[in-house]
């Protein structure tokens, strides 16, 4: 997988959109797979990581060319100056246009690696409306105004509406057509997923230029397997 699109590019950042399925930076089982700052240095020279998402999650990732401007950049999303808009497709029916999620989350030292909410994690808020309400699913915009690991789908799932797509926090490995589709035929082969990977998507991004001195709004279209499943939802699951 070496085709990444760049967003956009000068001097001092690198703006990607990361496609599902490829890590920012090494992961521990699996050091020597390519990461999506392994492909992009190839063609830019050396990039520095401000922040990450999940390797199943597509979209927007920023990069800086120098550490004087990872520093600048690093210190924005600290300081939550740094805005997140996020697009998911959850499973059911939401009460109500928007909502506000603010629990705090924390490591589960049960399972290692995936996380929780718990009273003693640190402080987590998620803000979301609703773009498409589906029979059995919803199109999310999604607002995180802090960046804990997994935030999203811990929220999600903690309000009784997981992303259609997580093994992890929800209960499907896949979405099928025949969920959705009345009296689908099975062929003699067996049914493949529509899509089997986390259906969340980092939208857009804005953020103050180090060099500008002002703020600057990105944006990274929906991949082809999320378009692909909004149109089957609203041709088949209808509200």
């Amino acid at each position: 997988m070496t085709n990444v699109e760049v967003i956009f590019e000068d001097d001092d950042l690198l703006i990607a959109n990361k496609p599902s399925g490829i890590t920012v930076i090494p992961d521990r089982v699996h050091p020597e797979k390519a990461t999506l700052q392994t492909i992009l240095e190839k063609k830019s020279g050396k990039l520095f990581v401000v922040h990450r998402i999940d390797r199943g999650t597509s979209g927007i990732i920023c990069f800086a060319k120098s550490q004087q401007v990872h520093k600048h950049l690093s210190l924005q999303f600290q300081n939550h100056q740094v805005k997140k808009i996020y697009k998911a497709i959850v499973q059911g029916k939401l009460e109500g246009r928007e909502g506000i999620i603010n629990t705090p989350i924390a490591e589960n030292k049960v399972r290692p690696g995936t996380m929780l909410i718990h009273a003693r994690g640190k402080e987590a808020l998620t803000l979301f409306t609703v773009e498409e309400q589906f029979k059995h699913a919803a199109l999310l915009n999604i607002e995180i105004k802090t960046g804990r690991t997994h935030q999203i789908r811990v929220h999600l799932a903690s309000a009784g509406h997981p992303l259609l797509v997580d093994e992890i926090y929800g209960n499907a490995k896949a979405f099928y057509f025949s969920s959705i589709k009345r009296n689908y035929k099975q062929t003699a082969e067996e049914e493949r997923p529509t899509i089997a990977r986390l259906t969340l998507h980092a939208f857009q991004l804005s953020l103050i230029h180090p060099t500008l001195k002002r703020e600057l709004t990105f944006m990274a279209h929906l991949p082809n397997d999320l378009e692909t499943v909004l149109k089957l939802l609203r041709k088949y699951d209808k509200p």
